[in-house]
């Protein structure tokens, strides 16, 4: 494969003057603006398609906010499937930031034409060239010289791929900001060889089919999916499209911000990408964050942050502008943070340890293991499923109670650790040798290490990831080195590890010919723990300074408006029963007069109930709480609580608790004592306090006498509900509970909730988790633009029924549907676009469902309620989420 550079490579030294790019406006759509905030600048909006030949129309938008001027531009791309105007929101943002922001659809999406070329060079590459030309032109962007435009780039997936390729291919790229995406798309979707066949039909499915990628593209993809092997042109076509193939000429500020939770885009593709790029001499920061492709915490709004510090620093040239540590890593379940906040917490380093950082010896035992690759690779293993990050997949099933791993006997071996005995916290990837021999010339594995409970039973696998590797040469036998996949996990003193080599995945095609594996164990497992990876302790809480203060403060209030208090609309009878009533409740955006955060809102909310508060960015949640507990006043309508009018310093509000935005401890004292401080600090008795009947709800136990440094993040957030619950409120209002928790966390955090209000008091819920939500709450209220769409029980919005949607990566054959309409339990089995309409018979259920479905080798990549509330949550707010 000819990889030299294409035509629109610019020339050295940097920045030399280019020829201009051909790009013509076709069409203006008028300015848009917006304004966020109170005190944001207005943002300016204009649309343009431009033409970059050969009949290619691309759809951009261009956006600038506050004085005129030249400021540094950044290019904005989308993720795979999606357009321009999913990254609008982050492209406002950093217009008021002080940039001018360029955002485009990707030929084939949105309103672009021309077919998917995966980030051709000669296709998607070259329009970012054009883009670059369109930007040197514009008044309002700061320029280097003549025809460079100080200019970065920024994007997921897909689009972190093509900032990557922007900046190895136009040297007036000036930094880069990719997160979730890949450094070789060869390796990803071909790892060691292994076709990774659900992930790629995913990527055909999600583009609109085969027919609209190009013709080499659809070629290669129906080759490979057919054979199940992937040859040399495969991996050539592949390799040329990714930034590995320019790895030496990326040599701008680069930060990569990666998942821990993707089995598409997995940790290593960041390493990959860092290794190459530190060896160009250029500035790197790595960030594992949370989410990924398969689902987790997405930590959008801190990535979003960071990635403007980036810029700032190196595209304003800010000195001051915090760019973060060197690496950092979201520790979602672990006992590393102590600042009580999810979405702040992490640990890092000054540099970046790799993923093969003060490496330890786990020993392992096992004789010599002998399985089976059944014919046709069925039943397959299950690791992970594509979808998960959405609707389906294994989060699905999950919630319908089936484990998210499972290996059939006789069909792998496995090799475990004796019990560790202290915790081991693994941050990179373990690596092990191992003896296979096969009975065909080739062997294909998955391995996969476990994190295995005491009792033997309970079993983990860090972020659902393996490791496929196919074994050349197998017949005669072979030492093959295993690297396992990168994970940040930590394994609980006396846990053990649990080394399962599988024939078969899921996720993978494997060979369709009977074989017999025998593997056997030629070293220790190797386990990476970056020594050098901390937290730094926690500052002192703020309610710790201020508190006294705040106290002071209140109390002058209270005087200076006791008798403003005392004209407050009288207590109504009627509704001395009624946790909350609220009636036409109104709040404008300050300094105007016909905007409004929240517009004539009633609801009701009745005691025992848990109820959710829904609503995409912007919907007016946050205010209403705001003026719920007393911290704003409203405009019109009124609030009630037990029948008596809201106001600031209302005594009503001593029978309201509320958790919000985390709640800070001292870690060196127990989560005892950070509780009895807290109450003492409001001055109330001690006996008010109801410590010991709140701390039973939340549930911790002994863990209640140690140290709140030594706490889980599931802990903490118990902690913080107790802390929410002193003095046992009538109305409890809890925002955002469960974020950055896992989900075992999620479900601990949703009985404690449950139990609260099974009392007989009143749980107020603002969450995004749309499944938990589903779960938790008993009624909802969906507010969008500050209004009310629908508020009921969640029955009644959602609908019940006993209908499953089955997704599948390919449509089902008739013969197939009628083979799962005949399966016992259900009623009918119906195609549609998206898979199958399951109807279960009175003695079906979705596991035996799933279970049958996977022995008949259904493509499944999601099985869900057929209406559930994220469907119900989208058609009744519309486009505004």
């Amino acid at each position: 494969m000819d990889l030299r550079l294409p035509r629109l490579r610019r020339p050295r030294p940097r920045r030399a003057l280019a020829a201009a790019a051909a790009v013509v406006v076709l069409a203006g759509a008028g300015t848009w603006t917006a304004v966020a905030s109170d005190d944001a600048p207005e943002v300016r909006r204009a649309d343009r398609v431009m033409a970059t030949g050969e009949g290619v129309r691309i759809d951009t938008s261009f956006f600038t906010a506050g004085p005129e001027g030249r400021r540094p531009a950044v290019l904005l791309g989308h993720g795979f499937g999606g357009s321009k105007e999913d990254v609008r929101a982050q492209a406002e943002d950093l217009a008021r930031d002080g940039y001018a922001v360029l955002t485009w659809s990707a030929r084939g999406f949105g309103r672009s034409t021309g077919k998917i070329g995966l980030n051709d060079p000669e296709g998607e590459v070259a329009d970012v060239s054009r883009l670059v030309d369109w930007l040197a032109a514009r008044p309002e962007v700061r320029l280097d010289k003549d025809g460079d435009p100080r200019v970065g780039m920024a994007g997921n997936s897909y689009g972190g791929a093509i900032a990557l390729l922007g900046a190895g291919y136009d040297d007036r790229v000036d930094a880069v900001a990719p997160a979730i995406t890949y450094f070789d798309l060869a390796e990803a979707l071909f790892p060691d060889g292994v076709f990774k066949k659900l992930w790629a039909g995913a990527f055909v499915t999600s583009g609109g089919g085969c027919a609209r990628f190009e013709p080499e593209l659809c070629a290669m993809y129906e080759r490979v999916a057919e054979s199940g092997v992937p040859d040399a042109r495969a991996r050539a076509l592949l390799e040329a499209r990714s930034p590995a193939a320019v790895a030496d000429r990326i040599d701008v500020p680069t930060l990569l911000m990666q998942g821990q939770t993707d089995s598409l885009f997995p940790l290593g593709q960041a390493d990959a990408a860092a290794r190459a790029i530190r060896a160009n001499g250029a500035p790197v920061g790595v960030d594992w964050l949370a989410g990924g492709h398969d689902g987790g915490d997405p930590e959008t709004d801190r990535l979003h942050e960071r990635v403007r510090a980036w810029f700032d620093r190196y595209l304003k040239g800010d000195e001051s502008a915090d760019t973060g540590p060197a690496f950092r890593v979201t520790r979602t379940g672990g006992v590393d943070s102590t600042d009580g906040r999810a979405q702040l917490r992490g640990a890092s380093a000054d540099a970046y340890p790799g993923l093969h950082s003060g490496t330890r010896t786990v020993e392992l035992t096992g004789r010599e293991q002998r399985f089976a690759n059944p014919a046709g690779a069925n039943p397959p293993a299950v690791s992970a499923l594509p979808g998960i990050g959405g609707s389906g997949g294994l989060s699905q099933l999950s919630s319908l109670g089936i484990g998210v791993s499972l290996d059939f006997p006789g069909q792998h071996a496995r090799f475990e650790s004796a019990p560790v005995t202290r915790d081991l916290r693994v941050t990179g990837s373990p690596a092990v040798t191992v003896r296979v021999r096969s009975t065909s010339d080739d062997a294909v594995l998955f391995a996969k290490v476990y994190d295995v409970g005491p009792d033997g039973r309970q079993q983990v696998l860090p972020s659902q990831l393996v490791t496929p590797v196919r074994v050349e040469g197998a017949r005669a036998g072979k030492d093959v080195e295993l690297t396992l996949p990168a994970v940040d996990h930590e394994v609980r003193k006396g846990h053990r590890l649990r080394l399962v080599l599988a024939s078969t995945d899921l996720a993978y095609a494997s060979p369709a010919a009977p074989a017999t594996y025998t593997v056997s164990l030629k070293s220790g497992l190797a386990v990476p723990t970056a020594p050098g990876v901390t937290t730094a302790a926690a500052p002192l809480p703020a309610w710790v300074v201020w508190l006294p203060v705040a106290g002071a403060v209140t109390a002058l209030a209270l005087l200076l408006t006791g008798r403003r208090r005392t004209a407050a609309p009288a207590p109504d009878p009627d509704l001395a029963d009624v946790p909350l009533q609220i009636t036409g409740l109104s709040k404008r955006y300050a300094r105007s007069a016909d905007r409004y955060a929240v517009r004539d809102l009633s609801f009701r909310v009745d005691k025992g109930q848990v109820l959710g508060l829904l609503g995409p960015n912007g919907a007016g949640k946050t205010t209403t709480l705001r003026m719920l507990m007393g911290l704003i006043k409203p405009d019109d309508g009124e609030i009630r609580v037990f029948g008596h009018a809201v106001r600031p310093g209302a005594p009503v509000l001593s029978r309201v608790g509320a958790f919000v935005e985390g709640a800070g401890f001292l870690p060196h004292l127990s989560g005892r004592e950070n509780l009895e401080l807290y109450w003492a600090a409001t001055g109330r008795p001690p006996e008010d306090a109801h410590l010991d009947e709140a701390l039973e709800i939340a549930g911790l136990g002994d863990a209640l006498a140690r140290a709140v440094r030594t706490y889980s993040q599931g802990m903490r957030q118990r902690l913080a509900i107790a802390q929410a619950m002193l003095g046992l409120p009538d109305l409890l209002i809890l925002d955002e509970p469960t974020n950055g928790l896992d989900p075992p966390q999620i479900r601990e955090m949703r009985e404690v909730m449950i139990r609260y209000a099974a009392a007989g008091r009143t749980v107020i819920v603002s969450s995004h988790l749309l499944a938990e939500v589903e779960q938790s709450c008993t009624h909802l209220v969906v507010m969008d633009r500050g209004r009310l769409v629908q508020a009921g029980p969640v029955h009644d919005i959602i609908g019940s029924g006993d209908t499953l949607l089955v997704g599948t990566v390919t449509p089902v054959e008739v013969p197939l549907a009628e083979k799962v309409a005949a399966l016992p339990g259900v009623e009918s089995a119906v195609r549609t676009d998206e898979g199958l309409l399951v109807r279960l018979g009175a003695d079906g259920t979705a596991p035996r469902l799933i279970a049958e479905l996977v022995r008949l080798e259904v493509p499944v990549t999601s099985v869900g309620p057929h209406r559930r509330l994220e469907d119900a949550f989208l058609t009744l707010i519309g486009g505004s989420a």
